[in-house]
């Protein structure tokens, strides 16, 4: 199992056991996680699942694509250098302990 943290924009932290494999919004949906919505089911059509990840991570990442850029550019909040779609992100062992926040714009 790989942890998770969920900061909601409002602080509140959650974290839960995710599988290696799945992705970050999966994991979120399916713990009810409040502000990652996953709309298109992960299939990077809608942005709902946008989150800013730690940058403890970013080089844990691989980089965003050009879709997953352009799914941000039409995120309701600004993107920043550490946002990325959660559908996009699947769990590994070499991400257990993750932070991600969400947008105050997804509460």
């Amino acid at each position: 199992m790989v942890k998770v943290t969920y900061i909601s924009a409002s602080g509140v932290e959650t974290t839960v056991d995710g599988r290696e494999g799945d992705s970050v919004m999966a994991t979120a949906v399916a713990n009810n996680i409040d502000g990652i919505v996953g709309e298109c089911g992960g299939s990077m059509a809608c942005a709902t699942c946008h989150v800013y990840v730690d940058p403890a991570f970013a080089d844990r990442l691989s980089p965003r694509s050009d879709d997953e850029e352009a799914m941000l550019e039409g995120a309701a909040s600004d993107p920043r250098p550490e946002s990325r779609l959660s559908c996009q992100i699947r769990l590994s062992a070499d991400l257990d302990g993750l932070v991600v926040r969400m947008p105050e714009e997804q509460m």
